[in-house]
């Protein structure tokens, strides 16, 4: 009677069927580039005919084997993603003919270094604010990309490529911002667990005429269970923002819709956070390029304005009760920042607000039960 279960369930195992799809990749002598962070153009690596590739770093499985080389209070995320390279047991990261890193934060930056040793990786100079002038330095490391990416591979970028790069990329982005609006449906019809599920396994599809017939069809099935009353049993409405969740989703997640609340909206790196903006297709690309991803409003960006305004627009149109801000243990920039969130949407937005420090362990599934219970029965 209900196929969505099936569909999301599709999506969840798009990860694992995404390596035979890059093996193909490579049997065909295509070329993938591996990537960490939503801050990587990818309509760049398109334009230079490669493949781009989101890279393993949700899960414990290789931390020990990485805290050989790094230190163990360092965020996890960046200690698995060194660990998955570290180890060989990341497929993607095998395939990947080079790895395309940012300097978001210090312990990024200096992991880069070691795996450097490890496979071709070219890291790009992130600047740490939005202005005029970090739009003309972030603009030049578009330049140097296309650069790299020219002399690796031996092709050329050109303008005619990077448009329709931008024009395939942002159609994605259109399809997918549709999907994560559903979340605003009232009453719900759609768990954050499965919009998680269908955004992450979108980015696993590598191919696009199949990922977006799956999301359309995903789209049209929930909204015909909206329009036949099909509706989850109410709960408070919770907005999750912070760090990347792809490590700690069925944790956090989870935790937070077994008290009986509805995760509807995802602001986080998998979420929200690069989808709601598009690159302009009416100006220079490479500007266009360097324009959009400057205002990816991570916390690494300072002031990081943009993120607040962003939460108080989610929250109107999602109709939400209450933030739970998801921090890695040991990512400072989004531990500092908490404070000022918490004060203006508590105070301007009257809005609830609880951060949540966690890792990939399941050594604090208790403690989150607990304080997420708490959290939500105050609502």
């Amino acid at each position: 009677m209900n196929k969505l279960p099936e569909i999301f369930e599709s999506f969840g195992e798009a990860r694992r069927n995404g390596f035979l799809k890059v093996k193909e990749f490579k049997d065909r002598d295509e070329n993938v580039v591996g990537t960490f962070c939503t801050y990587t153009p990818k309509e760049i690596i398109y334009a230079a005919g490669a493949h781009p590739i989101s890279l393993c770093s949700v899960s414990e499985e290789t931390i020990p084997e990485a805290e050989k080389h790094l230190p163990k209070n360092l965020c996890p995320l960046i200690k698995a993603s060194y660990g998955f390279a570290l180890t060989d047991k990341c497929p993607y990261m095998y395939f990947a003919d080079m790895v395309v890193g940012e300097t978001t934060c210090d312990g990024k930056k200096k992991m880069y270094e070691l795996l450097g040793e490890l496979k071709d990786t070219h890291v790009m100079q992130l600047p740490q604010n939005q202005s005029a002038d970090g739009l003309e330095l972030w603009k030049n490391e578009m330049y140097r990309l296309i650069e790299k990416l020219e002399d690796k591979f031996a092709t050329q970028v050109t303008s005619e490529s990077l448009r329709g790069a931008i024009k395939s990329c942002n159609e994605d982005r259109k399809l997918l911002r549709e999907f994560h609006e559903l979340g605003r449906l009232k009453p719900s019809v759609i768990k954050g667990f499965d919009i998680f599920n269908v955004l992450n396994g979108a980015n696993y599809t590598f191919d696009k005429v199949e990922m977006r017939e799956k999301v359309r069809n995903t789209i049209s099935e929930v909204r015909a269970k909206y329009e036949k009353g099909e509706f989850l049993p109410e709960g408070p409405r919770i907005l999750v923002t912070g760090c990347p969740i792809g490590g700690v989703a069925d944790k956090v997640i989870n935790a937070i819709e077994n008290t009986g609340a509805i995760v509807v909206a995802l602001e986080n790196c998998q979420g929200y956070k690069e989808l709601h903006e598009d690159v302009d297709e009416s100006i220079d690309p490479v500007e266009a390029i360097a324009k959009k991803y400057l205002n990816i409003p991570c916390s690494v960006m300072t002031p990081n304005d943009k993120r607040i305004e962003l939460l108080k627009d989610m929250i109107d149109e999602y109709q939400v009760d209450g933030v739970i801000d998801m921090t890695l243990q040991a990512c400072h920039t989004y531990s500092i920042e908490s404070h000022n969130v918490k004060n203006i949407l508590v105070g301007e937005k009257k809005t609830p607000y609880m951060m949540l420090e966690t890792n990939y362990s399941k050594s604090d599934e208790g403690q989150i039960k607990t304080r997420v219970e708490a959290f939500v029965e105050i609502l």
